[in-house]
């Protein structure tokens, strides 16, 4: 039986943070599907970081379809949860149904992977109290006014969620993630 993953996520989206972990959850040998608010061609941005700026630079990234809106998700068939960042989660984290499928992956302890902003979907969940994550940096205060104990490093375990601050830090996040994918969802 194949074991598989979910990567929720939506327009503006960071391209590397859906793109990397979808490739690399299927290179493992993981099936992996990506849920958005509805069933369409998602347009996905590139973040970058440019010298004098003091924050990111936005730039169009790569567009990809959707499989399934998160009115179609069954967390149920899901044996673990991949959460994006970019700027998908600033109005991500008002959906009904995704706050009912994060809260789902806690409550089942099932392994759950966010990068950059996306901890603002699982804060707006309640899920990051008592926890320790990491996020892009500027969202300290954000994990903290959540009941987070915030770590800047490249990769943050707290059980079974793994954070990451941004894309320079995949190697980590990813190996990390999957350390735990392997012991909580092993592929055979």
């Amino acid at each position: 039986m194949t074991v598989q993953i979910l990567i929720v996520t939506g327009d503006a989206a960071e391209s590397l943070e859906v793109l990397y972990p979808y490739q690399r959850l299927r290179e493992e040998g993981y099936e992996v599907h990506i849920a958005a608010p509805a069933r369409k061609k998602l347009q996905f941005v590139v973040h970058d970081f440019e010298p004098g700026f003091d924050t990111y630079t936005e730039k169009p990234g790569y567009t990809w379809p959707a499989d399934l809106a998160f009115s179609e998700v069954d967390p149920g068939d899901y044996a673990a949860i991949v959460i994006p960042g970019g700027r998908a989660p600033e109005y991500l984290r008002n959906d009904p149904e995704l706050r009912k499928i994060l809260k789902s992956f806690f409550d089942a302890d099932k392994p759950v992977a966010q990068i950059c902003h996306g901890p603002l979907l699982t804060a707006a969940t309640g899920s990051l109290t008592g926890r320790r994550v990491t996020a892009y940096p500027a969202l300290e205060l954000d994990m903290q006014a959540a009941g987070a104990s915030f770590r800047d490093a490249e990769a943050v375990v707290d059980g079974t969620l793994v954070s990451s601050r941004a894309w320079p830090d995949h190697p980590a996040w990813m190996r990390e993630f999957l350390t735990v994918l392997r012991a909580k969802a092993p592929l055979s």
